[in-house]
């Protein structure tokens, strides 16, 4: 099976003619939507026909663009040095740069009709378009002038967007110098960080030692990257109107700020519980001072779990149908089709990701495979990602754009169904392994999380006074972890450049994306919960659900299942969840002693 996908469904290639016909459509579009001029008249049916042509010809654009910036994005993804694509995006970013500039005009003008609603829903093809329509008025409360738009549009191609790519680059081309087995290598650094999974503890400090030598040569370059970007997004916010950086993203996110503190007032309650999980493995590893972040990933007791790619595409493929069979064939077609590249090789970025290709039905997921559970539970989580894109395929392309919250609501699931079956499946020994499994990643996207959402609170203050220097930010990624692993973690052995290799820092147009994750994991306990309930009933609803996604806020989405998000009662009631598997995991810890 094929462990490198393809994009020929995007272009065979950026010289075929595909590809540079549907640019010259692109430029035709951004042309269009940059003269538009709203219409002298307020006359209704002149109003009505404004706008669903600026709808269609914005829709236009927005297919057009996706579809020829994924085909550089995701060349890139798997090639960093992939210099005509590299080039390509940065022709693209520098295209789009009067679009925001016509928005604007749009959306005041959209902001003033008299009578919008009763205008939008008695029309049923504007009433397609009702949540994008009512989103632009909510915008244009936070737009600049059409000339400041395009300006900082332009100013961010060789602004924040440099800084992006720099530490993109840096992170994905410079090589680790690591020694194993007496020799010395120069490894990929996910493939050096993917060694904290190592079976072997001496193994995995090495590569936490190796790693924290590596950030040394690039964490400068590093620091200069997040102190360009969230400089920029404290000035945007502010010229914008935005109360801070978080209420952008908050707003941009569909949700409030009632529904972010109840979820961090449960969170923050959870945090003993954890720190009890990190004491108990780290009695288990003969630790005495709290467990080192070197050995976070550690695996715990025996499992032989390890799987080819092809067992691996097997097994998912199997557990998904368990929940349903449209999950299941989604999954197949995912794997079958090449649309996954799963291979570990120089120059391809870190981590895993998925990208919803709706401009032509598809999805395209990137991984670091190397055939371990954890790495199969990667897969299916990206899988989850790809079937959230698969449901909002009969959307309207302005309908298919999820909130960042919402946004792991599909793959947490997923993952959940997998692990699930491994548990059941397994015997009392891999039953364990696989458990701690699941506290790891709990863990991770609980508490690291909430150290992650400190450190990048703490650094957007301190930022507003001036750039922070390298030592600057490791010390407040060292007190943001103290301060959400407490007495878990060993003082004196954590990370402080977990913030140089993380990509979600360095992005203007996606702050604080770490609680997103949270918001992920316990929205998808809670709806697990709910399939264990009421079986098959659930299915159809859980579908309904993601299609819903695109073309409301965060609580009306949640409401649609009968949740209350701003209920702080709801997230401790799928934090119990976690708590219980933590006792668990702790009265057999005792059992092994």
């Amino acid at each position: 099976m094929n462990q490198r996908w393809s994009l020929d469904s995007l272009y065979p290639s950026f010289e075929g003619k595909e590809y540079l016909e549907d640019k010259k459509k692109l430029e035709t579009l951004i042309g269009k939507i940059a003269s538009w001029k709203a219409p002298a008249s307020a006359e209704q049916a002149l109003v009505v026909r404004t706008l669903k042509e600026f709808i269609a010809d914005y829709e236009a654009y927005g297919k057009a663009f996706s579809r020829l910036f994924a085909f550089a994005q995701l060349t890139v993804s798997v090639d960093a040095r992939a210099e005509k694509a590299i080039k390509e995006i940065d022709n693209m970013e520098n295209m789009i740069t009067v679009v925001p500039g016509a928005m604007t005009g749009f959306y005041n003008w959209v902001a003033g009709i008299d009578g919008l609603k009763d205008m939008v829903d008695g029309d049923a093809e504007l009433g397609e378009y009702s949540f994008f329509i009512s989103e632009c008025v909510k915008k244009s409360k936070y737009m600049l002038s059409e000339k400041e738009e395009i300006l900082f549009a332009t100013m961010k191609t060789t602004g924040s967007t440099s800084w992006t790519k720099l530490q993109e680059h840096l992170t994905s081309v410079v090589p680790v110098e690591i020694e194993r087995n007496g020799k010395k290598e120069m490894l990929p650094l996910p493939v050096v960080r993917n060694l904290a999974f190592s079976t072997d503890a001496a193994e995995r400090e090495n590569a936490y030692k190796s790693e924290l030598a590596h950030y040394a040569k690039i964490e400068d370059a590093v620091a200069f990257s997040l102190n360009g970007i969230k400089g920029e997004v404290i000035n945007t916010a502010k010229l914008r109107g935005y109360e801070s950086p978080l209420h952008m993203t908050l707003e941009n996110s569909r949700m409030d700020k009632e529904t972010l503190d109840a979820m961090l007032t449960a969170i923050r309650e959870s945090l003993p519980n954890f720190r009890k999980y990190f004491r108990k493995k780290a009695e288990l590893l003969g630790r005495k001072n709290g467990l080192p972040f070197h050995d976070m990933f550690a695996p715990m007791g025996e499992c032989n779990m390890h799987f080819t790619y092809e067992e691996a595409a097997d097994y998912i493929v199997k557990n998904f149908g368990t929940f349903s069979p449209k999950l299941a064939a989604f999954a197949r077609k995912a794997f079958d089709s090449s649309w996954i590249d799963a291979e570990t090789r120089e120059g391809k970025r870190g981590g895993a990701f998925c990208d919803n290709l709706h401009c032509i039905g598809e999805s395209r997921i990137m991984s670091n495979f190397d055939g371990s559970f954890s790495q199969t539970v990667t897969l299916a989580h990206e899988l989850g990602h790809g079937y959230h894109g698969e449901c909002l395929m009969p959307a309207k392309f302005l309908n298919a754009d999820y909130p960042m919250p919402l946004a792991e609501t599909a793959s947490i699931f997923c993952e959940t169904i997998v692990k699930n079956a491994a548990i059941r499946e397994s015997n009392a020994e891999e039953a364990f392994a696989i458990l701690e499994q699941e506290l790891q990643d709990s863990s991770q996207v609980i508490v690291d999380i909430l150290s992650r959402y400190i450190f990048e609170t703490n650094v957007v203050e301190k930022r507003g006074n001036g750039p922070l220097s390298t030592e600057e930010l490791k010390t407040l990624m060292l007190e943001a972890q103290k301060e959400a692993y407490g007495d878990g973690l060993d003082p004196e052995r954590l990370h402080g450049c977990m913030w140089v290799c993380k990509p979600h820092y360095y992005s203007a147009d996606y702050n604080f994306y770490n609680f997103p994750y949270a918001f992920g994991l316990l929205f998808a306990k809670g709806l697990y919960s709910e399939y264990l309930k009421n079986g098959e009933a659930f299915v159809a609803n859980y579908d309904k659900l993601l299609l819903a996604t695109g073309r409301n806020n965060i609580a009306d989405v949640a409401a649609t299942m009968g949740i209350d998000v701003r209920n702080a009662d709801f997230w401790r009631s799928s934090l119990t969840l976690i708590a219980e598997e933590i006792e668990q995991f702790c009265q057999a810890a005792d059992k092994r002693k």
